[in-house]
């Protein structure tokens, strides 16, 4: 027996047999293929320089205006990198109920030098699917960013993947990344990033977060929460510490992300 879902969609049926039930959708399986992909070449290929940053979720809210700041602060024994600040302080906005855009600033707080304006960076994400339509909710971000003092520019396209179950949340990000410029020799490369986050309250949720770079291999614990007020305002907020596994990544790398919703 076959039951009719979506005005009978070739692409996707669901099969009943006693109380067996087999779902099949020929675009997430593509995807899935993608993924894949990327996650072999990743184990060749990473991206220079940390990657220690964000792990994106797909989601995008009509209306939504958005102020956010991310810190990284580096602590390094032997790597010449201690106390290396990266600022990050952006503004976006949603477009539709699909797609959102943001511009950041960046700047960096080297050991010997003052804080100063490293880049500028677009993001546009645009949410493929409905939240809990598929087993798995998905996204893409689209990312470019110049450097200031160099020549040097940067391409990105992030396919993100949000898996939830019971009280858990898995997040994966894999990069595709172009670099480009007369001070840069030409390359693609990739990234993987991830978290897994215990939904304990909804001010405080503990979280394990994994990334992979050519000069990056590091796992640490993160808090994260998030704050309500009136009038449909909130703060999304993480700290933590995320430790290296290897001897090229800083020691620690210490994280603070703040973003505020109105």
């Amino acid at each position: 027996m076959f039951i009719a879902r979506n005005n009978c969609d070739a692409n996707f049926y669901v099969e009943c047999s006693g109380e067996k039930i087999i779902l099949r959708y020929r675009s997430v399986f593509k995807i899935l293929l993608f993924v894949l992909i990327l996650v072999v070449q990743s184990q060749q290929v990473f991206a220079d320089g940390t990657v220690i940053d964000k792990v994106y979720d797909p989601y995008v809210q009509m209306m939504e205006r958005e102020i956010e700041y991310r810190v990284l602060v580096d602590e390094d024994s032997e790597g010449g990198i201690d106390d290396r600040q990266r600022h990050t302080l952006g503004f976006g906005r949603s477009l539709s109920d699909r797609i959102f855009l943001e511009l950041y600033i960046v700047a960096v707080d080297e050991e010997s030098s003052n804080l100063k304006v490293e880049a500028y960076e677009a993001e546009l994400k645009w949410q493929l699917t409905e939240q809990g339509e598929l087993s798995v909710d998905w996204g893409l971000l689209f990312e470019v960013e110049r450097e200031t003092k160099k020549n040097i520019w940067e391409a990105s396209t992030k396919l993100i993947a949000v898996k939830e179950w019971s009280n858990w949340v898995a997040t994966g990000n894999v990069s595709l990344l172009y670099e480009w410029g007369s001070d840069i020799d030409n390359e693609w490369e990739t990234i993987f990033s991830s978290q897994l986050r215990y939904r304990y309250s909804q001010n405080f949720e503990p979280a394990l977060e994994i990334y992979v770079g050519q000069d990056t291999k590091g796992i640490g614990p993160i808090m994260t929460g998030l704050l309500r007020f009136k009038r449909g305002k909130k703060i999304h907020w993480e700290f933590g510490p995320i430790f290296a596994v290897d001897s090229i990544t800083a020691d620690i790398s210490w994280k603070m992300n703040l973003e505020y919703e109105f």
